[in-house]
C-alpha cells in the first residue's frame, strides 16, 4: 500500500492484487483484518489509505526491504533475487540485528543516508 501511494493518488484492492499477484478476494480478506487492527481505511470509493499507525509499521518494513536489497546488489547478487530475499528478509530479522547492519553500512560507506 505504502509503494502503491507512492506511485498513486488513490490505492485500491484492484491495484494491490495485480501487484503481489493475489486474489482480489484474498486482498480483500487482508484489508478487512488490517481496517480491524487499525493499520488502514478505506473511504466510500473504495480507495485504501494507511493510518498513522499502520504507516509507521509500512515505513519501518520498506526502510529494511531498500536496505537489504541495495546492501545485496552492492555484493554483486543480480537484482531481482536480492529484491526476492529481501522480501522474505525484511519480515523475519530482528530489530537489532537490522539496526546493527544498518548501522554498519552507514559507518563502512556502503550505504548512505542521502539515498
Amino acid at each position: 500500500i505504502l509503494v502503491l501511494s507512492m506511485q498513486k493518488n488513490s490505492v485500491r484492492s484492484v491495484d494491490i492484487a495485480i501487484e503481489m499477484g493475489f486474489s482480489k478476494p484474498s486482498v480483500s480478506i487482508a484489508m478487512k483484518k488490517l481496517r480491524e487492527s487499525g493499520y488502514v481505511e478505506i473511504d466510500d470509493g473504495g480507495g485504501i489509505h494507511l493510518t498513522s499507525a499502520g504507516r509507521s509499521i509500512a515505513e519501518a518494513v520498506y526502510e529494511r526491504h531498500t536496505l537489504i536489497a541495495g546492501w545485496l546488489e552492492s555484493i554483486g547478487v543480480d537484482k531481482q533475487t536480492a529484491v526476492e530475499d529481501a522480501c522474505r528478509i525484511e519480515h523475519d530479522i530482528s530489530n537489532e540485528s537490522f539496526e546493527k547492519i544498518k548501522e554498519y553500512l552507514i559507518s563502512t560507506g556502503v550505504i548512505s543516508l542521502d539515498k
